[in-house]
């Protein structure tokens, strides 16, 4: 028996319609060819939330044993420091250094009146100009006499003659992180904060020992402590009539802060720009500062009520605390190691500078 012959067929056989038709040597130099899938770019969240662990951590500590709270926010950021490390925290963690740190400085007008600025007079006014004048030019001595740039000085003796890390904050956001590194920063506020828990100690044992009435001691306490609540608590601490004199100096310190940050401006210019720009450009002040004189504007003329200013305060401090903790996760612990003990010169000087020159004009001007 023959075997039955073979059909022909002339037709094209159908590749797609074969089992393992494909082009296996194209899907192969596709894929090596091919751009590789972008990471998905991290959002605020990872950083955000570290950094309000932190925040809040430092929080409950100041609660419990009454150290500083910036201090603490300072340390424990700067504790957690490994975390900055991962990528993924930096959207935050820039996100609470730059964003909240700007509305906190905002919310900070809501303490301050044009009326309570009236109230101190004009010859302690003055006296109170030439302390903040002296102050700040002394912290950049302090800056050339331990080698350092001029910037520290002028962050230095600013946050030591407005409102300590409040105001460094502030002038850092004029001064920027190509002129000062942020790990200079973090060890400037980590002296700034140390610098006033100690005077807010010192200070009125000084005005007692030195026999100072209740007006002298105010302007004293008010005109040298750095931060608000500590100046006031100083003052109180001292006695119920200081402590109300204390207030009037120290927010007349704070108010102070849009024209010293606008000086800085013009001097330096704004962020890395430098000082060749043209001077309308220089003197051009952040947004941030604009509407802290609107907000104590609005607070001279309208008297915001007494539970919104707590609010807002409260808002403030939790704001600030976001920012400091943040500038020290995102700090390089090893340019700290470098810089040791000369990153406090300038805080140092520009507070005994401070001292000494509202003691001055405490005991010779003030009845």
């Amino acid at each position: 028996m023959g075997m039955a012959p073979v059909k022909q067929t002339s037709s094209t056989p159908d590749w797609d319609a074969l089992p393992y038709g494909g082009d296996l040597f194209g899907e192969l130099h596709l894929a090596d060819t091919a751009p590789a899938p972008k990471p998905a770019k991290p959002g605020l969240f990872p950083g955000l939330a570290l950094c309000g662990v932190a925040a809040a951590a430092a929080a409950w500590l100041s609660d419990h044993y009454g150290f500083p709270i910036i201090l603490l926010g300072l340390l424990v950021g700067l504790a957690l420091n490994f975390i900055s490390a991962d990528p993924r925290t930096h959207p935050g963690l820039d996100f609470a250094s730059r964003t909240c740190l700007r509305w906190g400085i905002v919310v900070l007008g809501v303490q301050v009146t044009f009326a309570q600025i009236g109230a101190l007079g004009p010859a302690p006014f003055a006296a109170l100009a030439v302390v903040m004048i002296v102050t700040f030019f002394a912290g950049v001595l302090g800056a050339r006499l331990s080698g350092q740039s001029p910037h520290a000085g002028m962050l230095a003796g600013g946050a030591t003659a407005i409102c300590g890390a409040s105001a460094a904050l502030a002038l850092y956001g004029v001064i920027g992180k190509d002129r000062l590194s942020q790990a200079q920063f973090a060890l400037s506020l980590v002296g700034i904060s140390l610098a006033s828990a100690m005077a807010m100690t010192v200070y009125p044992v000084l005005a007692a020992q030195l026999a100072l009435s209740d007006a002298q001691a105010g302007f004293l306490i008010g005109a040298s402590i750095h931060d608000v609540a500590q100046a006031i608590g100083g003052g109180y601490a001292f006695s119920d009539a200081a402590g109300a004199q204390a207030t009037i100096v120290k927010l007349t310190r704070v108010a102070l802060l849009a024209p010293v940050v606008a000086l800085v401006s013009l001097t330096i210019g704004h962020g890395g720009s430098g000082a060749g720009q043209p001077v309308w450009k220089r003197l051009a002040l952040p947004w941030f500062i604009l509407a802290f004189l609107g907000v104590v504007t609005l607070n001279s003329l309208t008297g915001l009520p007494e539970d919104v200013t707590k609010a807002c305060l409260t808002a403030s401090k939790a704001l600030l605390l976001l920012a400091v903790t943040a500038t020290a996760m995102r700090s390089r612990m090893d340019l700290l190691l470098q810089m040791g003990w000369r990153a406090t010169v300038p805080v140092i000087v520009a507070s005994v500078a401070s001292l000494a020159t509202a003691l001055a004009f405490a005991v010779l001007l003030i009845d």
